[in-house]
């Protein structure tokens, strides 16, 4: 890991989150949202690619200090979080990107996984300075996106064999953005499994995929971000 853990104020409080910064110390921001297991090594090391691609990269803690590598624990720790309150925290983390020396633009960036999907495209619904809103194969019975008030770019990464986040439930939101004609970008992985971009995980873990997913990343936020 290169980066470090930061504190920045969300939702009246301290909120804490990796931040990894470009060897060239500055460059556009990009909000890092964790899967159900929490603030783990394998967001830590997608914030450090960001980073040795010239983003600022922040992930934020939303379990505030948990991690998990049960599935148990993992389901009730996303199932009691409060999403008004990690929404305020993502927004926290929005605003201590556009303000820090190192980024260079006034729009940032979402990126998250499973849970961390849907928090991409909710934070992303809820406040007009994220640009650019990526999505791997996002899903929470609780959240809700206000799609309607999506004003920046979507990308969306999925899986065929997801029994979570199913394809009729992805094309579904596909149409859905097409009638309220937003800038949306779907692509679904055929066989392969949910969470096939996390490489700590070889269960599921499917390269080709994966490689191709981080390829339509860094060319959709390099469109947005970067030009």
């Amino acid at each position: 890991m290169s980066g470090q853990m930061v504190e920045f104020l969300a939702n009246g409080r301290t909120c804490s989150g990796y931040l990894s910064l470009p060897e060239s110390g500055k460059g556009p921001g990009v909000v890092v949202i964790q899967e159900w297991w929490g603030l783990v090594p394998h967001i830590k090391n997608v914030a450090d690619r960001l980073a040795k691609e010239g983003y600022v990269a922040l992930a934020p803690d939303l379990y505030h200090g948990k991690t998990t590598t049960s599935p148990d624990e993992a389901g009730k720790l996303m199932m009691a979080m409060r999403i008004e309150e990690a929404e305020k925290d993502l927004r926290g983390a929005i605003h201590f990107l556009i303000q820090h020396e190192a980024t260079t633009t006034d729009k940032v960036g979402t990126i998250g996984f499973c849970m961390g999907g849907a928090l991409s495209l909710y934070a992303a619904c809820k406040n007009p300075q994220v640009a650019a809103c990526v999505v791997f194969y996002g899903g929470h019975p609780n959240v809700k996106p206000e799609l309607e008030n999506l004003q920046g770019a979507m990308l969306g990464l999925y899986a065929g064999n997801d029994t979570f986040v199913t394809p009729e439930s992805v094309r579904q939101l596909e149409r859905r953005l097409k009638e309220l004609g937003k800038d949306a970008e779907i692509h679904i992985y055929p066989n392969t499994e949910h969470a096939f971009f996390n490489d700590e995980r070889p269960e599921v873990y499917n390269r080709e995929a994966a490689e191709d997913a981080w390829r339509r990343v860094l060319a959709f936020f390099e469109k947005h971000l970067k030009s």
